[in-house]
């Protein structure tokens, strides 16, 4: 038999007995039209998808705002400027069950592979952090995508390197995370406070979050991000990541979205290069893991920071607090409200410290230092950054520790 020919044969043969990618979403199609695509959290939304932990899963992710990409000519851009906001904000690939996951374990999500569609898009807005300030004009704008590089005939000059993300990433809340973080938002809007409340506009899944579905009060939009994940923005999460995510429904439940070919720290605009994207995760479950009550962790090669380390472990934080607390940075505003408030609109103080004190609880629980040696620690080493300014109430705050000051 001519070897050649046989080693051939095996080649070919060899993908019936591989185990095959779980393939979620459809490309090319709204979000309305894809099954498996949805944009509000809640504990009752289907499962869309079953896979092992170790499998790995490939989600065709929509961008931020649903928008039909073809072209990037001139014409297409004023198109979309002149439609304005449309589409479904944030469609996710998801909720996905992970197989033999229970509540209260965490869920590892480790990034594989992101691979970018052909066209972005950016727009500027009265929505962006310090808009009125810097005194901009509306504008939307095209990019043209490849694996190394974004360009736009609108920025003449400027190439902007791939650094593919994605910007939600989240499980389910359970009954009790739900009601907590309606009653807090709710407060919080009552009292004047900056928040996205429940909304039934383009809400998918329809029949549970939408105008005529049977709870459209109590479906939780994408933003702000929460203890259970979200639209963090945190432009870290890339290729090589792992994110570490709170189970709190039987399968966890793990969504992913908003896709961003590149970012700054804060997406001050409101957007980033916003894209269609496949991402392909792989998921571990954690038993007696990470205390993940101020926000989601994530680890990865410390190459994505550019920082003069090996490796980085990282905590969030939000301007979360408890009833009858007031921050001593704004007790001199004598105000009331504050104290019985848990949830603060837009705090970057408030954030950098529960990042922080995350941070703390982290060291000292892995590495055994007192409080007082961590806090030290953390003064020297930690880095904290904004993740993002934009997803009101809840801007973000992430504390980043560099793994090699740690020796044997």
């Amino acid at each position: 038999m001519n070897t050649t020919r046989f080693l051939t044969l095996l080649i070919i043969a060899m993908p019936c007995w591989a185990t095959a990618d779980v393939v979620i979403g459809e490309s090319g199609t709204s979000c309305a039209q894809d099954g498996a695509c949805t944009n509000r959290f809640h504990p009752d939304i289907p499962m869309v998808a079953s896979a092992e932990p170790g499998e790995r899963i490939v989600m065709k992710g929509k961008n931020a705002r649903d928008l039909q990409l073809v072209s990037t000519d001139q014409a297409a851009a004023d198109r979309f400027a002149s439609a304005g906001p449309s589409g479904i904000a944030h469609p996710l690939v998801g909720p996905v069950f992970i197989n033999g996951a229970e509540p209260g374990d965490v869920l590892a999500v480790t990034i594989e592979t992101i691979d970018p569609g052909p066209i972005g898009w950016t727009s500027a807005s009265p929505f962006g952090f310090a808009a009125g300030a810097v005194g901009i004009e509306s504008r939307f704008i095209l990019w043209r995508l490849n694996d190394d590089y974004a360009q736009t005939d609108a920025l003449p000059g400027i190439r902007v390197p791939n650094a593919s993300f994605p910007g939600v990433i989240a499980t389910l809340p359970d009954e009790a995370m739900l009601g907590r973080m309606l009653e807090r938002e709710a407060q919080l809007a009552e009292a004047g406070g900056a928040v996205l409340l429940p909304d039934t506009d383009s809400a998918q899944p329809s029949s549970l979050c939408g105008e005529e579905g049977s709870k459209p009060g109590e479906c939780l939009r994408t933003i702000p991000p929460r203890e259970n994940g979200g639209n963090m923005d945190i432009r870290y999460l890339k290729v090589g990541t792992t994110v570490y995510l709170p189970c709190n429904v039987q399968g966890c439940g793990l969504s992913i979205g908003d896709f961003h070919y590149a970012q700054g720290d804060g997406e001050v605009s409101g957007t980033a290069i916003e894209m269609d994207a496949d991402i392909t995760v792989t998921t571990r479950i954690v038993r007696d893991g990470p205390d993940l009550s101020h926000g989601p962790h994530y680890e990865g090669p410390a190459s994505l920071l550019s920082i003069p380390s090996t490796r980085f472990y990282a905590t969030t934080g939000y301007p979360l607090k408890a009833v009858g607390e007031v921050p001593p940075d704004i007790a001199y505003l004598a105000n009331a409200k504050v104290a019985d408030l848990p949830n603060l609109s837009r705090d970057l103080n408030l954030a950098a410290q529960n990042a922080l004190v995350a941070m703390i609880d982290y060291i000292v629980d892995r590495y055994g230092y007192d409080r007082t040696q961590a806090y030290m620690i953390a003064s020297v080493a930690v880095d904290l950054r904004i993740a993002q300014l934009v997803d009101i109430p809840n801007v973000g705050v992430t504390a980043i520790l560099p793994l090699d000051i740690f020796v044997d």
